[in-house]
Formats: structure tokens, C-alpha cells, sequence
């Protein structure tokens, strides 16, 4: 989630409260939507539909509140920038438009706190970071472009399907076909080891780079690339909604 800039003290301030009733409640049930290795879905039977906590009970905070500058305030609204391809943190609902996840969760809670509607813009990742400021995971330089509030710290996770049946080495990549979600950490790696690769005169890595990572996940289970690399969180559950079609490879990474 990337909250407006100038929005962080603020932000930090309601953090705590929000957090601890956002992230422990996160009331998201076990969708299915299972992706085949032929990259088509099909409903679960057992699925259930997606719940999101209620926030209703949650007063604003005035003095909180009295810290949002105009700009963000002054529209009644804290909109949301947020890549809604992204499961578990942020995905849509079974509806198809509905974001659900628990960073949508916690910027509902944080809204509610600063008395203001919450409005998640289903944006792809790589678009977010230049829209913040304009129209609504930390590193150096994006922290060069807009304040952060940090909240949620996760490890990087490699995965591959079932077996590894291409004998996918994570520890070498090179002349393999990595896919990975546009504007990610985890692409800036993957380039980093394919200029490695082609200084050591080894093969180029085959790198396919979505917007989405949906498609990144469905590219492995298809067999379209051998390998993905995430998020730890978003691996593990890409791992359990494919009803055990993929499963990751060697250990996490950073975190």
C-alpha cells in the first residue's frame, strides 16, 4: 500500500491502533480460484467467499486526524494506489472489482481513523510510485521519490513447480527463464545475476517480466518460465491457491 505523500506522521500516528486491528483480524477467507498447469482457473467446491474486516467500529481520532494536510484531507477521501494482482495483501474479490487483502484492510482502518472514505485505485505496480502526489516496499531510491511508513517487512521466495522438473539451481540462473512482477526488487536482483551471468560469459537469464503477478505466477504453473521470484507471503499463498501445483525453492531471502 503507498499512502499520499506528506500523509506520514499522520499516518505513523494512527499506525499502531490500525495495525494491530487490520493485520490480526484480517478477516480474508480461502478463495479458490485454482490455477491449472495449462493456466486456466477453476472455481474450488469448497471455496468460500471473501470476507474483509469490518471497520465500522472504528472512531476517528481528531488530533490524528488534524494532521493531514488540505491535500488530503480536503476531499473526504484517502485514495489508495495499490497493484491489486498482489494475493494475499491486495487482490479482488470474486466479483472481480471488489479489492480485498490485508493492506486493503489496514487502509481502511487507517481512513476510518482519520474520519476520511477509503478509495483503493487498482493500479500496476510500476505506476504507482510516480502517481503518488500527482493522483494518490522501500528502497533508497524510491524513498528519493516519496516518504514511507513502514508496517510490514517480508523475505524474498523463489518457486518453481512441483518436482522442479526443469532441475531449476536458484543459486544459478544464468540461460534460465525467471519471471518476475515489473518494477519489483526481486526484478532488480534478477537483472543484477543476468549481468553477472554475461560478465562470466555464461548464458543470458531468460527474463520475463509481467505487470501483473498473476501472470508471473501463472507463467511458472504453465510452464511458460521455470522459475518466479516474490515476495515470501505472496509466494506462499500463490503456492496454496494452486492447489499445490508449484513450491518453493532453496531459502528466503532477505526479510
Amino acid at each position: 500500500m503507498s499512502l499520499s505523500k506528506g500523509i506520514q506522521s499522520a499516518a505513523a500516528a494512527a499506525l499502531s491502533a490500525a495495525m494491530l486491528i487490520s493485520v490480526a483480524a484480517c478477516g480474508t477467507t480461502d478463495s479458490t480460484d485454482t490455477v491449472s498447469k495449462s493456466g486456466d482457473s477453476s472455481k474450488d467446491s469448497s471455496s468460500t467467499s471473501i470476507q474483509g474486516f469490518d471497520t465500522s467500529s472504528i472512531q476517528k481520532d481528531d488530533e490524528i486526524a488534524a494532521l493531514l494536510p488540505d491535500s488530503v484531507a480536503g476531499d473526504g477521501t484517502l485514495t489508495v494506489g495499490t497493484d491489486t494482482s498482489y494475493a494475499p495483501a491486495e487482490f479482488l474479490a470474486e466479483d472481480g472489482k471488489t479489492p480485498v487483502g490485508f493492506d486493503v484492510d489496514l487502509s481502511k482502518a487507517l481512513a476510518a481513523v482519520f474520519g476520511l472514505k477509503e478509495n483503493t485505485v487498482s493500479s500496476t505496480f510500476d505506476s504507482i510510485i510516480p502517481s503518488v502526489g500527482s493522483k494518490y516496499t522501500v528502497t533508497k531510491e524510491r524513498m528519493e521519490a516519496v516518504d514511507f511508513v513502514t508496517y510490514f517487512k517480508a523475505g524474498s521466495t523463489f518457486v518453481v513447480q512441483k518436482g522442479n522438473p526443469n532441475k531449476v539451481d536458484s543459486s544459478n540462473l544464468c540461460g534460465v527463464k525467471v519471471a518476475v512482477q515489473t518494477g519489483t526488487t526481486q526484478e532488480e536482483e534478477v537483472n543484477k545475476d543476468n549481468e553477472q551471468c554475461k560478465a562470466d560469459g555464461k548464458d543470458a537469464i531468460d527474463i520475463q517480466s509481467s505487470k501483473l503477478q498473476t501472470d508471473v505466477t501463472t507463467a511458472v504453473a504453465s510452464g511458460k518460465a521455470s522459475i518466479f521470484y516474490a515476495d515470501s507471503t505472496v509466494s506462499a499463498y500463490a503456492i496454496k491457491q494452486t492447489g499445490d501445483t508449484l513450491e518453493t525453492l532453496g531459502e528466503d531471502a532477505g526479510g
